[in-house]
């Protein structure tokens, strides 16, 4: 086999896996005769491990997604992958544009982490190749990711919280519950998280606000240029792919980080409004609006922690601190 590891520091958040363990998950989901012929690590995400599996006598490869270990998990990324298995069927709607799961492993038993199997989805992703085309090109771009989105969005759920659980009668609970796990995760790792509890005093403050939302939707937590894929050869973009539903949640639209993502920098982007739609403009939504932008950044600080930021996460102290003056 030719098996090709990203080498990474001492310590590093993700950790790759051997060889064996591949060709065991292999066998595992494809039966005892399997045997591999490349396995290839790919760079391009930052929480799971990711291998490219060439298999012996099938004709295409396949992504092998591996979760970190449990007890390297923060409470508020707790069993991603679980979420996103349990995320599947809800998201019918988007067809072809979703990697098929070949096989998932939970229980543990080749390796002390889940792992998922899924088809390898045509295209080139958006972060390498929208920049290929003139500018004037990227908004197709966003036209295309407002319609994905809105698909999403339409989606309907029992109650507000992760899509795998734990279950709340009302958003402003899964709200609080949210940055809570967020605060315990950044004083379990030394970083103050003064800021991030005084949000939530002021959600639960202002919990009247946040329950003018009534319809848990769905929203797809990461629905963004680093996981979308792009056609080759089309003349101008094409997205042929979507993939990464770990943090999807039910919830309000409005607190999804595409959206975060799309009001950030107008300009090109605006074109996803006219796929997408209109959004509440009311003072409570821009309210509200502030307390989904203190979620992002808490959750943004974690990661930075995670890759070693240390600027990115004092920078985030200074955006928090905007926010609160906002929020009351």
């Amino acid at each position: 086999m030719e098996f090709r590891p990203i080498t990474r520091v001492p310590g590093a958040f993700q950790q790759s896996v051997s060889p064996e363990e591949i060709e065991a998950i292999s066998r595992h989901a494809f039966g005892t005769n399997t045997k591999v012929a490349s396995a290839i690590e790919l760079g391009t995400g930052m929480y799971n491990t990711t291998f490219k599996v060439a298999v012996v006598g099938q004709e295409r490869a396949v992504i092998l997604r591996i979760a970190p270990e449990p007890e390297r998990q923060f409470t508020s990324e707790r069993a991603l992958m679980r979420n996103e298995y349990a995320s599947l069927p809800y998201l019918a709607a988007l067809g072809p544009l979703l990697p098929r799961v070949l096989a998932a492993d939970f229980t543990h038993e080749i390796l002390g982490r889940d792992y998922m199997m899924q088809s390898l989805l045509d295209g080139i992703p958006a972060t390498e190749h929208l920049r290929t085309y003139p500018r004037s090109a990227w908004p197709v771009y966003y036209r295309q990711l407002g319609k994905i989105a809105r698909r999403v969005h339409d989606i309907r759920g029992p109650a507000f919280g992760p899509i795998a659980g734990p279950a709340y009668g009302s958003w402003s609970e899964a709200v609080a519950a949210s940055l809570e796990d967020i605060a315990t995760d950044l004083e379990g790792i030394g970083l103050d998280a003064s800021d991030v509890r005084k949000v939530i005093m002021a959600a639960h403050h202002h919990q009247a606000v946040l329950d003018e939302i009534i319809e848990p939707r769905m929203l797809a937590g990461d629905l963004w240029l680093p996981n979308t894929q792009l056609d080759h050869h089309a003349p101008e973009p094409v997205i042929t792919g979507t993939y990464d539903f770990d943090r999807t949640w039910w919830g309000d639209p409005a607190a999804d980080w595409t959206i975060r993502m799309v009001t950030a920098k107008p300009a090109e982007r605006q074109a996803f409004w006219e796929t997408y739609g209109t959004m509440n403009q009311s003072e409570d939504a821009a309210w509200r609006q502030k307390i989904y932008e203190a979620r992002h950044l808490g959750a943004i600080r974690l990661e930075r922690h995670r890759l070693g930021n240390h600027e990115g996460v004092r920078a985030s102290y200074e955006s928090m601190a905007a926010v609160l003056a906002a929020v009351g």
